[in-house]
């Protein structure tokens, strides 16, 4: 029996462990968010990473009504994590032609 009951522990923590959140990472370098669209499992977190020389950015999720993330400066970063499946595009604040798409899977 405390075999059975190590057994069924184990292959629990192996399952678990299959659905463990990600952490995937969008780069910005010359002005643009790279990849422009990505999808991601929900509980998922996208970090998004400045590797400009000069420039700061935002990452703003303007249609769900959202206040702009903080200006993040080269060799900075944001972050932020989807626990809602859907379709979720934004823009750098300061450079509204750069956007991008979040597609968040169940």
């Amino acid at each position: 029996m405390v075999r059975a009951f190590r057994y069924w522990i184990l292959l629990s923590l192996l399952i678990a462990g299959s659905s463990l959140a990600e952490t995937v990472r969008v780069e910005i370098k010359g002005y643009q968010f790279i990849p422009e669209e990505i999808t991601v499992k929900q509980g998922d977190t996208v970090e998004w990473v400045n590797r400009e020389k000069r420039q700061y950015h935002s990452v703003w999720f303007e249609e769900l009504g959202e206040p702009e993330s903080d200006y993040f400066f080269p060799g900075e970063s944001t972050s932020r994590q989807f626990n809602q499946a859907g379709k979720f595009p934004y823009r750098c604040g300061p450079h509204p032609e750069m956007t991008g798409v979040v597609n968040v899977e169940e």
